[in-house]
């Protein structure tokens, strides 16, 4: 940005005010779309269908109107409250999605919410449209299942192909195509469960005819452009489901680190079967893992990768073959024992002359080759008459071994050692040491003096502990008990936790972790005794929960207000007091009663030394809890109007001006805005100008006020900051992107528009009408519902050029209004600057051919639409009703004093024989040319005076009736 645009932009602005509330209003929201669409129509006039296909891209818009600006959410949920769980959210005025997938259909909807009302909501079903490759499978009528299919036999060929829109099957044996009745011994149907999703041709009694090459076509006839997929398959008199075997043992047992090698090869079927192995449960095949056709190795085998492996053969006749064998990897593990004193003495403890036995186990794969041997002090030991070993059965699992001690003596005192191994040594053994002594006793359980009952500050760390005695000293089991005397997860989320040593540590512990804890020795790796058991209460206590944690307060001088900080809850409740603070300056303190759960600071009247920090801090044992208020002068931020119409205009070559509109947010919160502070820079710049813009009167709530800016650069785009000023200094400040549109032709003397390209010569659609024009060609025109309607070629007589028209089928009602806008354009300047001085304005002539054929057609409407610093619309020409199946031309004298569109309306007749095009539109500056007549016979009286008139005051109705 140059030193003279600065220069110029700082004094050109101007300033003007809308007083009253009426700019603040709730949203409203409008769906429309862009990308690569197959078509949209209206199932219902609050909801529009979008069709795709399939790997497209997907754009939604979201267009709002409301004051203050509306937040938008986009939401997408697949259907029923079922789905609700899936739903997905973008905060985006655009909804973009490439390669758009099946699954990413259904119903999108975009709310916009500002405060004010209700939101706004509309949705758009998005139906994404895909056909895949079709599978054909063969079977054979039930009752008659044998390895081949032989004469006199009833073959079924079913084809399913997934798709959306509904697919269309079609059948052909060889070249020639099968329709049902066509061929005596064909039968095609779909079944009554999946009709729309499977077609099943039937050959009754087999012919050796029948023995041919199968097609079947899958067809969504062409929608989205998807074309037809063929699935084949050839029949013949070895046609036969698959079979398959495995080569290798099952169960195929091997030791931890080897590899194995699983070989699975089919054993019949025609077509040759493919295979694949899976897991069950769909449980994923080891990552190490090689396949390679119906060979499965697996390098390194671990414990995890043991488990059943199946190999699936299937070839789409018959049913799959399936056969399963099981890998065991041999490991031992969780090795455990106990000791059972005297089982027919009331007594926990062993003595000399009763039993004892010693129980070892362990878990083992596979459990047939788990073996035992005992020790005693290093030695082999082996069964007795008093000392007797037993095993369980090797079929049970865990296994476990026993060793009895019948009426024990001293010379039994002593270490024994528990061996437990593989048969085949692939494995390391498992080895437990038990030692029987005088020494040997029952375990004893309880809690530290003073310790039963602990009091904890939440985010600390506690111990709690439970004494253990015995010999062997076994594993403690700590759990949580419930009020109401159910079980309670632990810290860790786990139902038990093991210790070692009785201590159970918990971190950083929460006001959820009160209650009661309960310790409890094991029945393993001791004494197989009733369980020793002993409780603790943890009670923690944490600071008092307040709230408002942080708010901030605007206000202004002179006037009253309050503060109020709320207890939540507390613990303990007991003996809180309060204390206010202004900075670093005490306030006030307090102390809460019983029935007071807040507190509350007064501010007579605000002063300067008020603004600042006030806090309330909240006490009781455990710490403080903190409400914040920061009390401020500051004004909030201004809120841009974004709903201006024609905000830029342009009377310049090279430069631009756009009408700049705001409000302010809560202006009466604080004191008066004395002034706003306007930056401005280029987006590709980063130096800012600033300006001060004064204001005069109080501004009042919902009051509009507007600031031109003018002398900007084309084709540039600006980002603008706007700062309020009162008496305490700056407010909140906001910013907004300006962009620059450029018109077609910056300085009109001719412009010509036959809609040959897409662009549409910069054409758009208005976003406040009901439905759009659309751009067409007759050669490609659908005229199956509406024969007796529209053009059958474009001005020119070319069925391949381009027109715009309107669609007047369903869903369109009667009234509804589609309205075209030209591009913006600029008066030419020195035509415009000569005719300046008198009274005469600058002469266009506005030419098109219309074609309004059909007898249901409603009306055509032209509006001028001049956007300077306000905008105007005025009707120039209108014309109802039918004119005959031919195009005619149009040409009116316009007079624009300013930059002007000009729009082009179409209203829907009575029926749906009532589309209206437009064709080959210019714009010539100076007057027309011998204007042709504009035929209203169903209007305007052969006598009329004056045609324009009756247009003007017919066009203006219509335009107010709508809007």
């Amino acid at each position: 940005m140059g030193l003279v645009f600065g220069l110029l932009w700082l004094f050109t602005g101007f300033l003007q005010g809308a007083h009253g509330q009426g700019v603040y209003a709730p949203p409203t929201v409008r769906i429309v779309h862009s990308g690569h669409t197959c078509n949209v129509e209206e199932e219902r006039y609050s909801e529009r269908v979008y069709t795709i296909r399939e790997g497209e891209t997907l754009e939604l818009q979201c267009l709002v109107t409301g004051h203050p600006r509306p937040q938008i959410r986009w939401t997408k949920t697949a259907g029923g409250a079922s789905d609700r769980q899936t739903d997905s959210t973008l905060l985006n005025e655009t909804l973009k999605i490439t390669n758009i997938s099946r699954h990413q259909g259904g119903r999108y909807y975009c709310k916009a919410e500002n405060g004010l009302g209700s939101p706004a909501i509309r949705s758009i079903r998005v139906d994404v449209y895909y056909l895949d490759d079709p599978v054909i499978s063969v079977h054979q009528s039930v009752g008659e299942s044998k390895e081949q299919f032989y004469f006199e036999r009833t073959v079924f060929l079913r084809c399913v192909a997934s798709s959306n829109p509904p697919v269309l099957y079609s059948w052909r044996r060889g070249r020639e195509a099968l329709t049902q009745g066509s061929d005596a011994g064909v039968e095609i149907y779909e079944p009554f469960f999946t009709q729309g999703e499977t077609k099943i041709l039937k050959l009754k009694n087999l012919r050796p005819q029948d023995y041919a090459g199968y097609t079947c076509i899958s067809s969504v006839r062409s929608v989205c452009g998807i074309g037809d997929k063929n699935a084949h398959f050839s029949l013949n008199n070895r046609t036969a489901p698959p079979s398959v075997k495995l080569l290798l043992d099952d169960p195929l047992v091997v030791n931890p680190g080897e590899t194995i090698t699983l070989v699975c090869v089919p054993s019949g079927g025609d077509p040759p079967p493919s295979l694949l192995w899976v897991r069950p449960g769909g449980e994923e095949l080891p990552k190490r893992s090689v396949v390679n056709g119906g060979t499965l190795t697996v390098p390194a085998v671990t414990v995890d990768d043991g488990g059943a492996y199946s190999c699936v053969a299937s070839n789409n006749v018959g049913n799959p073959a399936k056969k399963s064998t099981t890998i065991l990897v041999r490991g031992l593990r969780k090795g455990r024992f106990w000791i059972t004193p005297d089982p027919y003495h009331d007594d926990d403890n062993i003595q000399i002359g009763r039993e004892v036995k010693i129980s070892c186990q362990v878990e083992a794969t596979p459990p047939e080759e788990l073996q035992f041997g005992w020790l005693k002090n290093g030695r082999p030991l082996r069964s007795s008459e008093r000392t007797v070993i037993t095993h369980t059965d090797t079929e049970l699992a865990p296994g476990t071994s026993n060793l009895d001690i019948v009426e024990l003596k001293f010379t039994d005192f002593g270490t024994y050692t528990c061996v437990a191994s593989l048969r085949n040594r692939g494995t390391p053994e498992i080895s437990i040491d038990v030692n029987i002594s005088s020494t040997t006793v029952p375990p004893e359980l309880s809690v530290p003096m003073g310790r039963s009952h602990l009091v904890a500050q939440e985010g600390s760390t506690v111990d709690l502990q439970c004494l253990v005695s015995g010999k062997p000293k076994p594993i403690i089991l700590w759990s949580r008990v419930e009020e109401g005397g159910g079980a309670a997860l632990m810290p860790d989320g786990s139902e038990q936790t093991e210790s070692y040593d009785g201590v159970l540590r918990v971190h950083n512990v929460t006001r959820d972790m009160s209650g009661t804890f309960c310790c409890q020795t094991s029945q393993y790796n001791g004494f197989n005794v009733k369980p020793r058991e002993a409780v603790i209460t943890l009670v923690v206590q944490f600071p008092p929960t307040v709230e408002p944690v942080f708010t901030e307060v605007r206000q202004a001088l002179g006037r009253a207000f309050s503060l109020t900080c709320r207890l939540l809850r507390a613990h303990p409740a007991r003996l809180l007091r309060y204390e206010w603070k202004l900075g670093s300056r005490l306030l006030t303190v307090g102390q809460f009663s019983d029935q007071r759960d807040d507190t509350s600071y007064l501010v007579k009247a605000l002063n300067r030394e008020g603004y600042g920090e006030y806090t309330c801090d909240i006490t009781n044992e455990a710490g403080a809890g903190r409400c914040t208020f920061l009390v401020t002068g500051k004004a909030f931020a201004p809120e841009f109007y974004h709903d201006t119409y024609s905000a830029l205009w342009q009377n310049r070559p090279r430069v631009y001006g756009f009408k700049l509109q705001w409000t302010q947010m809560e202006p009466n919160a604080v004191d008066p805005i004395l002034a706003y502070r306007l930056g401005i820079r280029q987006m590709s710049q980063s130096r800012w100008w600033e300006q001060e813009i004064p204001m005069e009167a109080t501004i009042q709530k919902g009051e509009l006020l507007t600031y031109n800016l003018t002398e900007l650069i084309k084709p540039e785009s600006y980002l603008v900051r706007l700062t309020p000023i009162t008496r305490y200094g700056e407010g909140d400040a906001t910013e907004r992107i300006i962009t620059y549109s450029a018109p077609v032709n910056p300085h009109l003397r001719e412009f010509q528009c036959g809609f040959e390209d897409e662009v549409l010569c910069l054409f758009s659609q208005d976003k406040t009408d009901e439905f759009d024009w659309t751009r067409h060609s007759a050669g490609t025109r659908d005229t199956k519902y509406t024969p007796n309607t529209g053009p059958s070629a474009d001005h020119n007589g070319s069925k391949q050029g381009f027109y715009m028209y309107i669609e007047t089928s369903r869903p369109r009602l009667e009234g509804d209004t589609a309205r075209l806008l030209s591009p913006s354009f600029n008066m030419n300047s020195k035509t415009s600057s000569s005719s300046s001085s008198s009274s005469s304005s600058v002469t266009y002539c506005f030419a098109f051919y219309y074609h309004m054929y059909g007898k249901h057609v409603g009306a055509l409407n032209v509006v001028l639409r001049q956007t300077g610093q306000t905008v105007t619309d005025s009707s120039v020409w209108s014309l109802i009703g039918n004119q005959g199946d031919r195009w005619r031309q149009a040409k009116i004298n316009i007079h624009p004093t300013t930059a002007f569109q000009m729009v082009m309306e179409g209203v829907r007749g009575g029926g749906i024989e009532g589309d209206i095009a437009i064709d080959d539109v210019t714009i010539k500056e100076g007057e027309c040319k011998d204007p042709p007549p504009n035929n209203l016979r169903s209007l305007a009286p052969p006598s009329s005076p004056h045609i324009w008139q009756l247009c003007v005051t017919l066009s203006l109705a219509l335009i107010g009736r709508q809007r």
